[in-house]
């Protein structure tokens, strides 16, 4: 079949369905509700729920809405087409960043350059594992890393396994929003045009104010008021430090290294006020790691394989617990010198570094400007010229852009090559080596473990394309308007829901971005507003999404405890929601106003 016989033009409509909004926007809501219920009421894994939430979006966009067949079909391509590459290409990228330091075995160093710190007090140990080192991982890989790490090293330091897996679930809530080089934000500004560095700094001034408090909550939940009362001033400046931080690279340095840079500078404030104060240590809360890297007790642990699926599958294996590459009981008698803490450090300084010059090295050059310059923009053919706007002018949205140089995701692959060559050239009496057969093979194998969920990402971004250019999404949205500026309050609680069932707050974004956008422009309120506070809203469903419960209770040897983890988690996540909901609804107000940029 050519072109020419696919010609057919389009004109969204938010009544399409027997004349009347609300019956539009009902009939809208049916692929999400079909996602929603085959997954969480099914049971059903995250790729079959999208595949089967697409194939009813497909059928109401071209019975209900009026879609033509192959318009629907083009769009669903497209969407695919965008939750390849970029979406999938950075996590995928930024998942084999991480596994290079623990093929390299320097990710056994990081791990005791962490468990080191806090002179054997497991409180400020466990706060900045579970909190900045969590945070770390968040930027870099995301799709449950955080938890599975951070909840194993949390074991590691002699932790009870439940009040373990609570700390780092509670702990990966402010990071997710620019998890995986930021993915969410990126998606989100994709789908709506809205500048993805606009909503980014928006998000920048919401999620730091969770930041401030959540290592004081990481306090109370490992030791309670005693533990608040002790070592609340280390607490207080590490996680000023990070909100700091995150706000400051979230408008001003790039937004993709907002994790990165907040974690470096928490864990950088608290080595430096421990050089000055020390925490009085009760001998219940010393952790089994001393000073000197020795580890008396600690069993093995494993530096956990990811293969997430975005809400579904079975992300640890299904031996119960982490698989990977064993890893040698922490610490031993033998003590970290500078060099291999600086080894170990490394990788995350080298993307902070080349991030930096991608985005902002204009001296003599204008690199990011040159970078910009080779995105290729492709108007999707059969679709591009046929989906119209209401005045009658070809859409944007069937345009596709393909940034091979300037993605976040080329920039990791060229990180992890540099990463490969100074590992294989700087190595310990042999030891802590990587060459470039390994690196590929280390590719190759991450691309087959994050099959799944490169395929439901896809699956999930081509239903969201199908919602978005039949005219769905903007019905629903233009519905949900109709509560006016009360909506403002409401809307963190949409990005709220799609991370609690999904587990991801890309797929959160894919889902309601387009819908907070509609709503923000019918009820009158700033939609880059609405788009951030789904974004920041979704950062607090993580703590009861399925998918992260899973993860936490493999993560520390307790499979099947996910009840008493939501019982636990439930009530912080609910009470974080309700701040991020009053934020969001006294900033579109001239209450709050001022805090945006």
């Amino acid at each position: 079949m050519t072109l020419e016989l696919l010609a057919v033009t389009f004109t969204p409509s938010t009544s399409a369905v027997g004349g009347s909004l609300t019956l539009s926007a009902l009939v809208g809501l049916t692929p999400l509700l079909t996602f929603f219920i085959l997954l969480a009421g099914f049971k059903l894994k995250a790729l079959y729920a999208g595949l089967g939430a697409l194939a009813v979006a497909i059928t109401v966009a071209i019975v209900g809405f009026g879609m033509p067949t192959s318009l629907a079909g083009l769009a669903t391509l497209q969407g695919i087409a965008f939750g390849l590459f970029p979406v999938m290409w950075i996590v995928v990228t930024a998942i084999w960043f991480y596994e290079l330091t623990v093929v390299s075995g320097r990710f056994e160093d990081l791990r005791r350059v962490f468990s080191v710190i806090g002179r054997g007090d497991m409180r400020v140990q466990a706060m900045l594992i579970a909190f900045c080192f969590g945070g770390m991982l968040e930027a870099l890989a995301g799709f449950g890393a955080p938890v599975a790490i951070t909840g194993a090293m949390l074991i590691a330091l002699g932790m009870p396994p439940i009040r373990a897996a609570v700390a780092v679930l509670v702990a990966n809530t402010a990071p997710v929003a620019f998890g995986s080089m930021a993915i969410p934000i990126t998606t989100a500004g994709n789908l709506t045009g809205i500048p993805a560095t606009e909503i980014a700094s928006v998000v920048g001034r919401q999620t730091p104010v969770l930041a401030i408090f959540v290592p004081l909550l990481l306090l109370f939940l490992v030791d309670g008021k005693r533990g608040i009362k002790q070592v609340w001033p280390i607490a207080l400046v590490t996680g000023a430090a990070f909100a700091l931080a995150q706000f400051w690279c979230s408008s001003h340095f790039s937004y993709e290294l907002t994790d990165v840079v907040a974690a470096l500078a928490g864990l950088a404030a608290a080595v430096a006020m421990l050089r000055f104060w020390q925490p009085t240590t009760p001998a219940d809360q010393r952790s089994k790691v001393n000073v000197g890297g020795f580890a008396s007790e600690a069993q093995p642990i494993e530096a956990p394989v990811l293969s997430t699926a975005g809400g579904g599958g079975d992300p640890l294996g299904s031996s119960g617990r982490p698989p990977g590459t064993p890893m040698s009981p922490v610490g031993g008698q033998e003590t970290l010198g500078f060099s291999r803490i600086f080894m170990a450090l490394f990788p995350y300084l080298l993307v902070v570094a080349v991030f930096g010059v991608a985005k902002l090295w204009t001296f003599g050059f204008d690199l990011p400007g040159w970078l910009t310059s080779t995105d290729r923009k492709v108007e999707w053919p059969g679709l591009y010229g046929n989906l119209l706007t209401a005045s009658g002018a070809p859409s944007s949205s069937p345009v596709y852009s393909l940034s091979w140089l300037s993605n976040p995701g080329t920039h990791l692959l060229i990180c992890g090559v540099i990463v490969t060559i100074v590992y294989g050239v700087f190595t310990e009496n042999g030891r802590f080596s990587l060459s470039a057969g390994q690196a590929a093979a280390t590719f190759v194998t991450t691309l087959i473990k994050m099959r799944l969920a490169i395929a439901t990402v896809a699956t999930v971004l081509g239903l969201s394309y199908v919602m978005n250019l039949s005219g769905q999404t903007v019905a629903i949205g233009t519905w949900l308007a109709g509560t006016g500026a009360v909506f403002a309050f409401f809307s963190p609680i949409l990005g709220w829901l799609g991370v609690a069932v999904t587990g991801s707050d890309t797929s959160a974004n894919a889902l309601f971005g387009k819908l907070q956008q509609a709503a923000g422009h019918t009820a009158g309120i700033d939609p880059t507003l609405l788009v951030a506070a789904n974004t920041s809203g979704g950062v607090v469903g993580k703590l009861v999404s399925p998918q992260n419960l899973t993860i936490a209770a493999t993560a520390v040897g307790q499979p099947g405890s996910e009840p008493i983890l939501l019982h636990k988690v439930a009530g912080y996540s609910i009470a974080m929601l309700l701040i991020v909901c009053v934020l969001v609804y006294l900033q579109s107000t001239p209450v709050l106003s001022w805090m945006l940029p």
